[in-house]
């Protein structure tokens, strides 16, 4: 994993008016972090809401509901430095399978195999989900239909669905078994005969 350099700040001279442990930075919204015990730079922590800025505790309903929508969007922010969904094959076409964690074998699988037989289909994977890479949406744009495989009951697809209004269709096992590239194929083939007739 890349390093994540983190600077402490230790010059308070450069605070004339006093540090500010609460004030974020306006690109990723984070704030500073300051060794404890560094002089001049001492500040509360805890678990009670804070005042947005000066930190401190703040029991106003207003500035609650700030501090919960401002963490909110610092959380969707690192969606700008998750990198894209990784893609195998066509970046548009008739259908995207999209999969994450164990199920990438058996849809890269058959997704060559359907290829293979002149389909334009393509194989999205995803690695990050909370929250999803900001090119994702761009990405599923370019593709008629999205089939979403899971060995859950479909927590990927209801997070597309809601989140993107992509009307994407599920292929879902939960037997403790892994999809077999026949399985995945054939719901593939069945999905492009839709959209065929």
């Amino acid at each position: 994993l890349p390093d994540i350099d983190v600077e402490h700040p230790q010059d308070i001279t450069r605070f004339p008016d006093g540090f500010a442990p609460y004030l974020r930075d306006p690109r990723s919204l984070a704030r500073p972090w300051a060794v404890p015990g560094t002089p001049g730079f001492e500040h509360r922590v805890g678990g009670l809401e804070k005042q947005d800025g000066s930190g401190n505790v703040s029991y106003d309903p207003e500035n609650h509901d700030f501090m919960v929508r401002i963490r909110a969007e610092k959380v969707q922010r690192i969606a700008h430095d998750c990198p894209p969904c990784e893609l195998f094959g066509d970046e548009e076409g008739d259908l995207a399978v999209v999969g994450w964690g164990g199920t990438y074998g058996s849809l890269r699988s058959a997704v060559i195999a359907a290829r293979a037989r002149g389909h334009h289909v393509s194989h999205v994977h995803v690695r990050h989900m909370f929250p999803f890479p900001a090119s994702f949406p761009a990405q599923l744009a370019r593709f008629k239909r999205v089939l979403v495989c899971e060995l859950n009951l479909g927590q990927l697809r209801s997070m597309i669905r809601a989140q993107y209004l992509v009307d994407a269709e599920g292929l879902n096992k939960v037997q403790g078994r892994p999809f077999r590239e026949s399985e995945v194929l054939s719901k593939i083939e069945g999905m492009l005969k839709e959209m065929a007739s």
